[in-house]
């Protein structure tokens, strides 16, 4: 059961969809004051003020129901790209912990974006649910919880209300999920391994044997060439590596995306109204196609006003990128490592041969 757990991890390493922290910060004094920054602004002092105030019951009523969301999201995630590799990717599918001849970035990036497209219909009701949701309805009484909120919501705005705006949603979580995964495991595994092949490679028969860090088996299975173990420091870098690249690439598609699809959603209420209003289904569908018009109108204007489509889109992408990069990277290489240990050993050492000399992967 365990294994089966970890290899379908259910944390994810994006930055969560859901904000769980909303209500909590709306109710902190310090926050609502808007006063520099001090530790009683920091997530842990922020929630322990929440529970002074409102109870034990806070936690459940407000924070479990966003964090059960992201993590559901997350689990659809990881869980649709490791089965939709194993299927495109023959090696992939016996979760041996070295997979070599590792997938080519053409197959992960089809895996990404299948993986990305299943959680973009999961997320749909979560996104609408975020969309829409204002911290004054639950201080005012509204809203009793998020369980209250988030049932009521959804029967209010209905199926076509679920997925309004789907149509970007999906556009950035499979063209995102796509280029990050495969950014993520071509550099895990193909730079890893033509960084070895040429770092190693390039030495001479003698310099191999006389080398200390080089670990030395003289013959294997009657082969004359040494086996190079690569010093072990090499491959977690590498890991780190590619997080970081997995990182910054997924951005470059997300980052605009978002800034399109923030502007799309703040229509959807206003569609909802007119929704709720109109009784015939192909009026409706009117609608909201019209508000995809409406909405690249306005990022036009707003392109505009910013000197050009690429200082809009982009604007603020390094920021967005530094504050997201560190636990995207970190959340990759836990993946990662958990991912080896609860796999199968493989069979047979796994090695580059070449004509001097193999390298071997742990």
């Amino acid at each position: 059961m365990v294994a089966f757990y970890f290899r379908a991890p259910v944390k994810a390493f994006f930055r969560g969809r859901i904000d769980y922290m909303g209500y909590a910060r709306a109710i902190n004094p310090h926050i609502s004051a808007d006063a520099r920054w001090s530790w009683r602004m920091t997530t842990p002092a922020v929630l322990a003020h929440a529970i002074r105030t409102e109870g034990w019951g806070f936690v459940p009523n407000q924070v479990l129901p966003p964090l059960l969301a992201n993590t559901c999201i997350g689990a659809v995630l990881y869980t649709a790209y490791l089965h939709s590799l194993s299927s495109l990717h023959g090696p992939s599918s016996y979760q041996t912990k070295r997979v070599y001849p590792p997938p080519p970035p053409s197959t992960t990036f089809t895996a990404g974006l299948v993986a990305g497209a299943f959680q973009s219909v999961v997320a749909a009701p979560f996104d609408a649910l975020q969309t829409r949701f204002r911290t004054a309805d639950i201080l005012d009484g509204k809203y009793k919880t998020m369980w209250h909120y988030a049932g009521h919501k959804l029967r209010s705005i209905g199926l076509q209300g679920i997925f309004a705006g789907w149509s970007l949603s999906l556009c950035k979580d499979a063209l995102g999920a796509a280029v990050f995964f495969s950014a993520f495991e071509t550099v895990k595994s193909q730079g890893y391994y033509h960084f070895v092949t040429w770092h190693y490679g390039s030495r001479t028969r003698d310099s191999i044997l006389d080398t200390q860090p080089l670990t030395v088996d003289a013959y294997h299975d009657y082969d004359a060439r040494p086996v190079i173990k690569p010093h072990f420091a090499l491959e977690p870098s590498f890991l780190l590596l590619a997080g970081i690249s997995a990182g910054v690439t997924s951005q470059i598609i997300q980052h605009p995306l978002t800034e399109i699809q923030d502007v799309h959603y703040r229509r959807l209420e206003a569609l909802d109204f007119q929704a709720h209003e109109e009784s015939r289904p192909g009026q409706i569908m009117r609608r909201y196609y019209h508000a995809y018009e409406q909405t690249f109108a306005q990022c036009k204007t707003l392109a505009k006003r910013a000197g050009g489509w690429r200082k809009y889109l982009y604007k603020d992408f390094w920021g967005a990128t530094i504050r997201q990069v560190p636990s995207t990277s970190a959340g990759l290489i836990v993946f990662e490592l958990v991912r080896r240990k609860y796999s199968f050993e493989n069979d047979e050492d796994v090695t580059i041969d070449r004509a001097h000399e193999k390298i071997l992967l742990r």
